[in-house]
């Protein structure tokens, strides 16, 4: 993977604090509209260039698109994406999405292991 193709995707803060989430494990996009508190349309805009350069992978479960950071990374994306890791620490934003992903998760799984509270179609 080129080095420049993995700057380009982190040169918007939207898409660090995607890729940061994801650290953390699946979400799909109504886990990101509850957690960064953005439109569905600028989510997926975002998810959709992350995946379309090979930082994101996605699978259909039911009526959900869920996003993960790929099983087999090159090296040039673990070394940065421990680099975000190890810079966001001290951001308060990213310090504020990764607690609402801490305590949203067990209501995520709750309510369904694929879609945040509130969101998503009605069944």
């Amino acid at each position: 993977m080129d080095l420049a193709l993995i700057h380009q995707c982190f040169s918007d803060r939207t898409r660090l604090r995607i890729l940061h989430l994801l650290g953390a494990g699946p979400l799909c996009v109504c886990h990101f509209q509850t957690l960064l508190g953005e439109p569905q349309v600028k989510i997926s805009k975002h998810l959709g260039y992350l995946r379309s350069r090979g930082l994101v992978e996605a699978a259909r479960e039911g009526s959900w698109m869920v996003y993960r950071l790929p099983a087999k990374q090159p090296a040039a994306l673990r070394a940065n994406l421990a680099c975000l890791r190890a810079c966001v620490r001290a951001d308060p934003e990213f310090r504020r999405d990764a607690a609402r992903l801490r305590a949203g998760r067990p209501e995520f799984e709750k309510s369904s292991p694929l879609c945040a509270p509130g969101r998503g179609p009605r069944r």
